[in-house]
Formats: C-alpha cells, sequence, structure tokens
C-alpha cells in the first residue's frame, strides 16, 4: 500500500511536470513561429523595409513627373517640352532631322 502511494505520487508530480513543460514549450514554439511571433516580425521588418524603398522611388518618380508637367503650364510653356511633346504625340519631325529606325 505503502508503494503504491508513493509510485502514484511520483506519477502525480511528474504527470505535473511534463504537462507544465508541454504548455510552456507550446507558447514557446508559437511566441517564435506564430502569426504575431518573432520570424514574423522579422518578415514585417523586411517588408516594411521594401516598402519604404519602393516609396522612395515612386516620390523620386513623382517629382520627375511634376517638374515636367510645371513645364508646360500654360502661363510659361518650355520650348523644348512643346516641341518633345508635339514629336511624340502626333509624330512631327524637321525636315533637317535624321530620323532612325531601330528594330524593336
Amino acid at each position: 500500500m505503502v508503494s503504491h502511494r508513493r509510485r502514484r505520487t511520483i506519477l502525480t508530480a511528474l504527470g505535473l511536470y511534463v504537462f507544465a513543460a508541454a504548455f510552456i514549450g507550446y507558447f514557446g514554439v508559437n511566441a517564435f513561429t506564430g502569426n504575431h511571433g518573432l520570424r514574423a516580425q522579422i518578415d514585417l521588418d523586411q517588408q516594411m523595409t521594401a516598402m519604404q524603398e519602393e516609396l522612395r522611388q515612386v516620390k523620386a518618380e513623382r517629382a520627375l513627373w511634376e517638374r515636367r508637367v510645371a513645364l508646360l503650364r500654360s502661363d510659361r510653356i518650355d520650348p523644348d517640352m512643346l516641341d518633345e511633346r508635339a514629336r511624340a504625340l502626333i509624330g512631327y519631325v524637321d525636315s533637317r532631322d535624321l530620323v532612325f529606325l531601330l528594330p524593336r
């Protein structure tokens, strides 16, 4: 009887330790690999860096286009920009121009 109680006490304690270890292990694994874990944070940081780089490029492109549009405003038209747009839109070519046809 005494050995049975001792065995039961030891098994109960061992069971509790195993359960506690599994419980802590489960939350430990999820803290590392879960949707809001450390790996997800690293992935979000990489995405943020890539998006910031893309934003910088888009802002530079927008600034370029804003400068070009400003040259086409009706109050002050840049003659070179007008010539470039006329050539591009209606195929205007001066008789003194050399035209090179490049294969696509």
